[in-house]
């Protein structure tokens, strides 16, 4: 088994592990393992798609979610890739205030230029475009903190497949 890792600076991170056992046999060892009675995550398995949360009672804000593509290749070998995210509300939500800010940046940069070559007072139209990077960068280590809040429970649901992986 290979396992690739990308780099840290990911907000959610990926990883790819090739295996020499075919989709159906990981599968099934999803299903057995998640079924069992001492298994409390929450999942759904819809053909090689595999979405794991925390279980309710731990789960918070910030709880990750992992998504598990298992792809056939050649024979009896498949691909696992995972990616660790927010759960889709929050990751949505994320990226709706990112576009929202691009948006508004692009919207009030005109402005500056329009009121500058106008030779109006541009101070307030300047002052929102030299804040939008500030509070984008803001947001984007918002998203760290959160990521770092639910590393432990991404350890625990990475141990989860791990351990379900090798059985």
């Amino acid at each position: 088994m290979k396992d690739y890792l990308n780099s840290d600076i990911h907000l959610r991170p990926r990883f790819k592990m090739n295996f020499s056992e075919s989709q159906d046999v990981l599968i099934s060892k999803f299903k057995k393992n998640l079924k069992s009675e001492n298994c409390n995550y929450c999942s759904k398995i819809v053909d090689g798609h595999i979405v794991i949360d925390v279980p309710v009672d731990e789960n918070h804000f910030w709880s990750p979610q992992l998504n598990i593509e298992i792809e056939k290749m050649n024979g009896d070998e498949t691909i696992v890739k995972g990616l660790f995210g927010p759960k889709p509300q929050l990751w949505t939500l994320f990226m709706f205030f990112h576009f929202a800010m691009a948006a508004a940046f692009i919207g009030f940069s005109i402005m500056t230029y329009v009121q500058w070559t106008l030779k109006e007072d541009n101070s307030m139209a300047l002052i929102i475009v030299i804040g939008l990077p500030i509070l984008w960068i803001v947001m984007y280590f918002l998203g760290r903190i959160g990521r770092r809040k639910g590393h432990k429970q991404m350890d625990e649901l990475y141990g989860f497949m791990m351990k379900t992986l090798e059985v």
